[in-house]
């Protein structure tokens, strides 16, 4: 029929176009199946990673974020004071400021590090590694335990990312004067936990480091985009313990005295080098103590080799003549000699090939055993232990008088001397420990033996530590009896008076006093072998006797090239403390 449309065409398989049209929806909705299927898919994977996100990684941000606006030091304890014996304060912790920054904040590095070291000193260059870290820091330190006045200076100038925290610093009021026996702190540095301390490194301050030090605290909080912490946003606050002080037995007034007297004798002498060393025998409290060269521990910009160290606790030396009382004093134990009994003494004596003599020419002559002492007769007292005593009974003495252990004393790196056993003496050993030769010790060992001779044959720990004020405790000592024959004493110290009256000792003698002590001219081992010809070492100690006066007292000089005593020194040294103690005879 002509304009009519074609009908549909029946399928060439045969099928009906019902079915033709069944099918080609069905064709459609598989599409469709699968479209939604990828989206649900698409959806599915995007809940699973918000699931991980949110769920699963949440707390690692959440820490990650945190970390990035959250600072945390540890707060340092206020270190404690150290108090001489009268109150004066010898080490102190004062406030100071530690500066940081909050480089993330800073534009500008170079003129925030220009601006900081006109404030603090040093050069730009110092500062600009701190300063320059940009996004990347939220926290880093500038400088620590800064004045605070040069702090205010820098705080003045308002610099952005400039932040500052209260702080203290260690200050020595009395500079040189006891610097030796107060000691000093280096600032340690902890890189793990980003901390820097004061640590005692010699001294009092390295002695009681542990009880000075305190326990450090924790701070750390939230801050904002300004680097200040946000209320309420502290994380964890531990409150640091402090420091316990301690007073310690030198009186600093008189510590200055004996400062200056020995400065002034060791000048007289030609040497750099020397101590000396006034101790309260009745309790072992130590009153002055001092080494030249002198320390500073208020200004370290120059330190002279050992000048950190008490030397008559840290040095070793053999004592020679001062020994002399030593080996006299185990013969008046005995009861065999007295200071009257006479004794041949001839120009030199032989053993084991060696020669043993005086240091000065005689001929053969009878001197009693006063003096012997008096003159300080090497020979004299040889023989006065070899026939009087014997050299068992005298090496038996010198281990009770306590010259083969420390003397204990309170003070980081006393050394132990050098005793050979007496199973290895020879003959020729035996002469010369009695005169103070073939032994080393410490000069702290021998104040405490002649400390003995006026507190009734009882020898006191020396010490630097009287008390700790926080918590009121007061340390005890060790005491040992050394001198048994209690007989011995007076006879041992009236010769002592006699070598400052009539023998070596005169010039320390102290006008309407009985001064007391021996002289010592000690020859210095020398490491090569033998002894060196070109110096000595000189000594003096001793004691007010018949006095109110409960101190001895050890002056010495190191290296002294000629013939000469430190005696002076004593007697300026005792002079400062008749007048400062009321010191009267009795």
């Amino acid at each position: 029929m002509a304009g009519a449309g074609k009908s549909p065409r029946a399928p060439r398989d045969g099928r009906s176009a019902a079915a033709e049209f069944e099918r080609y929806v069905s064709r459609g909705s598989n599409r469709v199946f699968v479209v939604i299927v990828f989206f649900l898919a698409l959806a599915l994977l995007f809940f699973v990673r918000l699931l991980y996100l949110q769920v699963i990684m949440a707390p690692q941000y959440t820490a990650q974020a945190q970390e990035s606006r959250t600072i945390g030091f540890t707060v340092e304890p206020r270190r404690g004071t150290i108090y001489d014996r009268n109150g004066h304060i010898l080490a102190i912790s004062v406030e100071a400021t530690t500066i940081y920054a909050n480089p993330s904040e800073i534009k500008e590095p170079g003129a925030t590090s220009r601006a900081i070291a006109e404030a603090l000193g040093g050069t730009a260059s110092d500062y600009l590694d701190a300063v320059s870290q940009g996004e990347k820091s939220t926290f880093t330190f500038i400088k620590r335990k800064v004045d605070n006045d040069l702090a205010e200076k820098l705080k003045e100038q308002e610099l952005p990312g400039i932040y500052f925290i209260k702080d203290t610093r260690r200050e020595y009021p009395y500079g040189q004067t006891g610097g030796q026996v107060v000691g000093a702190c280096s600032v340690a540095v902890d890189e793990e936990n980003n901390r820097e301390y004061y640590d005692g490194i010699c001294g009092m301050e390295l002695t009681y480091n542990t009880i000075l030090s305190g326990t450090p605290g924790y701070y750390e909080a939230e801050v904002g985009a300004d680097g200040t912490p946000i209320p309420g946003g502290v994380h964890e606050s531990k409150p640091a313990v402090e420091g316990q002080d301690i007073v310690i037995s030198i009186d600093i007034e008189f510590q200055e005295e004996v400062e200056a007297d020995l400065a002034a004798d060791l000048k007289r002498v030609g040497v750099p080098s020397g101590s000396a060393v006034v101790m309260d025998a009745t309790t072992g409290e130590i009153y002055a103590c001092a080494s030249a060269p002198f320390f500073n521990p208020a200004d370290r910009t120059n330190v002279p080799e050992g000048s950190m160290q008490l030397k008559a606790i840290t040095n070793l030396f053999e004592p020679g003549s001062i020994f002399k009382t030593v080996s006299a004093t185990a013969i008046l134990e005995a009861e065999t000699m007295t200071p009257d009994t006479m004794v041949t003494v001839p120009e030199y004596i032989e053993a084991d090939g060696y020669i043993v003599a005086d240091a000065y020419d005689h001929e053969q002559v009878d001197w009693s055993l006063r003096t012997i002492i008096n003159k300080s007769s090497n020979i004299g007292i040889s023989l006065s232990v070899e026939k009087y005593l014997g050299f068992d009974k005298f090496y038996n003495a010198i281990l009770r008088y306590r010259f083969d252990q420390l003397t204990g004393v309170d003070y980081a790196g006393e050394q132990l001397g050098y005793l050979l056993d007496f199973d290895h003496w020879s003959r020729v050993q035996g002469y010369n420990v009695t005169f103070g030769q073939g032994i080393s010790i410490n000069a702290m060992q021998i104040l405490c033996f002649y400390g003995a001779l006026i507190n009734d044959g009882v020898s006191q720990t020396p010490h630097f530590l009287l008390r700790k004020p926080q918590t009121g405790e007061v340390p005890t000592w060790d005491t040992h009896e050394i001198i048994y024959n209690k007989k011995a004493i007076e006879p041992m110290v009236s010769m002592l008076q006699t070598v400052v009256t009539d023998g070596t000792g005169t010039d320390a003698a102290i006008e309407g006093y009985d001064a007391a002590g021996k002289t010592s001219t000690a020859e210095i081992f020398d490491m090569e072998g033998g002894y060196r010809e070109d110096a000595v070492n000189i000594a003096f100690t001793g004691f007010i006797a018949n006095s109110n006066s409960p101190f001895v007292c050890f002056c010495g000089a190191d290296e002294v090239p000629a013939d000469r005593h430190v005696t002076p020194m004593f007697h300026d040294i005792m002079t400062h403390a008749i007048n400062r103690y009321n010191i009267v005879p009795e």
